[in-house]
């Protein structure tokens, strides 16, 4: 259970308990409905550019938004975003890109959205911490209950369990 191991002993136990009954994967399918139709690099700009400015709008635009395959959550690599910076004449031009793991294509709305609203906040916080968790429950109010399920999906999935929600479903 490494995805869960700076959680309460208690609630680490109930989940425990949920995986042992092989009821995980039924809760989670519970509480969530079915996934997004979010499905390519263009929709998915369009949905970060779209959070980005109702909460952000000062920020410096994205050059890039884009699903990817190359992202592993067994790392621990969600999501990333980068800032690259090159000197252009007498400029300083700065791109920067969010890339989001491929399973997110096929997951409710609402964990996308939690993923995607990390990385926004990490425009203006770097490090994950008080302002960078203020930040995402002001954009996404639900951020740490959403952070939470998400763990318990990919507990889920690490313990051998089946992908809940596909394309091909």
């Amino acid at each position: 259970m490494k995805y869960l191991a700076a959680y309460p002993a208690a609630l680490r136990a109930q989940v425990e308990q949920l995986v042992s009954q092989g009821r995980l994967g039924e809760w989670l399918l519970k509480r969530y409905g079915s996934t997004h139709d979010i499905r390519t690099d263009r929709a998915l700009y369009d949905y970060v550019n779209d959070l980005k400015s109702q909460f952000m709008r000062n920020a410096e635009p994205l050059s890039k938004v884009a699903f990817d395959n190359k992202l592993h959550v067994i790392r621990n690599a969600l999501g990333t975003h980068t800032t690259v910076s090159r000197v252009q004449g007498s400029r300083l031009k700065s791109k920067r890109e969010i890339r989001v793991a491929s399973l997110f294509k096929d997951v409710p709305v609402e964990w996308l959205r939690m993923i995607v609203v990390h990385e926004l906040a990490h425009m203006k916080e770097r490090e994950h911490d008080k302002a960078f968790y203020q930040l995402c429950a002001h954009m996404e109010p639900d951020y740490h209950q959403l952070e939470f399920d998400l763990r318990l999906y990919l507990t889920h999935l690490d313990g051998g369990g089946e992908r809940l929600w596909s394309t091909a479903a």
